[in-house]
């Protein structure tokens, strides 16, 4: 497969480095197929070039169940500000994501002091299925991205019947499916490139540029002393 055209996608002071990408999944099960598929996706994008990390979920405790402070959250946490972006890969239960799932985005805060853990970075979505297609995870995925600011990429993969899709390594089996796969992660791998070193500017808000400077302001009248006579 073709590599990503640097030249034509990157920024001057974008840092020159492979994109960092982490790849979270949402599943315990010994013979999880979304594990699976995050590393078939870690494999395509290290060919493209990327620089990976998938997070296991196993361990990850139930949310406020424990501080923040806990080895795994902070992992979590700082994988998230390690990336410049991210492959979700969720099965689908009961017509959405699953709890495992759906715990490691809400251990995310969208604020942490100053800084945003997910704001700016890419996102690819992608789901697997027991049985015929279905899209609900994906979509629901989108949400979620969109609620956690991040540059979602048009393109995705739903993966059915995904018991039939890998072989007795884990690897998957040359397909149609296969080949969406590489799609997303090649659009993954464009995006970032495109997107990195820009990203602050993209997402920067009037509402909240705005409301930054009447808090300025606020605070500049607030430390105005009355001279005594």
């Amino acid at each position: 497969m073709p590599l990503p055209e640097w030249e034509r996608l990157t920024v001057q002071g974008d840092g020159g480095h492979a994109p960092r990408i982490l790849i979270l999944y949402g599943s315990l099960r010994p013979q999880s197929f979304s594990r699976k598929l995050a590393y078939e996706a870690e494999r395509v994008l290290q060919h493209l070039g990327a620089e990976t990390r998938v997070f296991d979920p196993a361990e990850l405790p139930m949310l406020d169940s424990v501080p923040a402070s806990h080895p795994k959250v902070q992992e979590l946490r700082a994988l998230s500000l390690w990336s410049e972006g991210q492959v979700w890969i969720s099965p689908e239960r009961h017509g959405t994501i699953t709890g495992v799932f759906k715990n490691q985005i809400d251990w995310l805060p969208l604020e942490d002091g100053s800084v945003r853990p997910t704001q700016g970075r890419t996102l690819a979505v992608m789901q697997v299925s027991g049985g015929s297609q279905s899209f609900n995870v994906v979509n629901a995925l989108r949400v979620l991205g969109r609620w956690m600011r991040m540059v979602t990429i048009p393109n995705q993969s739903s993966v059915a019947k995904a018991w039939n899709e890998f072989d007795a390594a884990g690897h998957m089996k040359p397909s149609p499916f296969y080949d969406r796969v590489v799609d997303v992660m090649e659009e993954l791998m464009k995006f970032t490139l495109l997107v990195r070193g820009r990203s602050d500017y993209l997402v920067d808000r009037y509402s909240e540029r705005k409301g930054a400077a009447e808090a300025r302001a606020l605070a500049a009248a607030a430390a105005v002393v009355e001279p005594t006579s």
